[in-house]
């Protein structure tokens, strides 16, 4: 059994629709915050250049090596906070108290936004869905016992697949 070979499948790196999905999240919170504040004086809508920051997480990977896990009874740390450059928003119109949230453009974001982000939550489900059929049709661990899968099965099991997927 190829065991090293499937604990690198199981945790591999978050792919880009799933980094897009957190950056997604955080648009939404900052698009809320600014529809919430349309009437607040002074309030100066922020978003994020999604492109861009999703570029800067990719690129760096955000790897997380704060902690080491010396046995498999360790708990995995989690990632970190994503941490994004907030823009300000210029408004095309002023307004007389300084708010320069626009209800219209706050809109066709959060609009825009929405229509991404179930685009990514497909994508995302998608690159699982055949993970978890090949579980769930083997209905079994990731190494069973050879004697058994020579009995029992019909197939070969999951790590047996997975390895020559890879080749």
């Amino acid at each position: 059994m190829d065991t090293p070979y499937v604990a690198k499948w199981a945790r591999s790196e978050d792919s880009v629709h799933e980094q897009a999905l957190r950056l997604r999240t955080r648009r939404f919170e900052l698009l809320s915050a600014n529809i919430a504040n349309a009437d607040t004086p002074n309030y100066k809508a922020r978003d994020i250049d999604f492109s861009a920051e999703l570029d800067r997480v990719m690129g760096s990977g955000q790897n997380f090596a704060g902690m080491t896990m010396t046995s498999p009874r360790h708990i995995e740390a989690s990632k970190p906070a994503l941490e994004e450059d907030l823009m300000y928003r210029v408004p095309l119109q002023s307004s007389m108290d300084g708010n320069t949230v626009e209800m219209d453009v706050e809109r066709v974001a959060f609009a825009e936004n929405a229509l991404r982000m179930r685009f990514s939550i497909q994508k995302t489900a998608d690159e699982y869905k055949d993970m978890l059929k090949l579980y769930q049709d083997n209905a079994s661990t990731l190494t069973p016992d050879p004697l058994y899968v020579a009995f029992y099965y019909s197939h070969p099991p999951a790590s047996q697949r997975l390895a020559r997927m890879a080749a």
